[in-house]
């Protein structure tokens, strides 16, 4: 489980506006968190229109590399820290374009 893969990932249980259900995810943690049972993931949700107007949402289309089977959004905004448990299967891989949007999505959400 390194950065930028997508695994398919538990988000139960949730509260409020924290996304849920079962779904993938993009881990963003660095190698230093690797030897740990914990990652930091962004949660990956369908695309809606209004998505393209929140620069913190990351567009991903589907590709051979991601297997991601619509048109989904990183959602930025809803960054976890999970412990390797949650994580059921990998999906695929986010490129390296993709992952430094998602990374940059996060640095806004917390300004850095």
């Amino acid at each position: 489980m390194i950065q930028g893969e997508i695994w398919l990932t538990e988000f139960q249980p949730q509260r409020g506006a924290e996304i849920s259900k079962t779904r993938p995810a993009v881990i963003i943690s660095t190698p230093e968190v690797e030897p740990y049972q914990v990652r930091i993931i962004v949660p990956i949700r369908d695309r809606k229109p209004h998505h393209s107007s929140i620069v913190f949402y990351v567009e991903l289309i589907p590709s051979s590399t991601n297997n991601l089977s619509k048109n989904s959004t990183a959602d930025c905004s809803q960054v976890k820290s999970f412990d390797t448990s949650r994580f059921l299967r990998k999906v695929g891989d986010v490129g390296d374009a993709e992952l430094e949007e998602i990374l940059n999505g996060v640095c806004l959400c917390i300004g850095a």
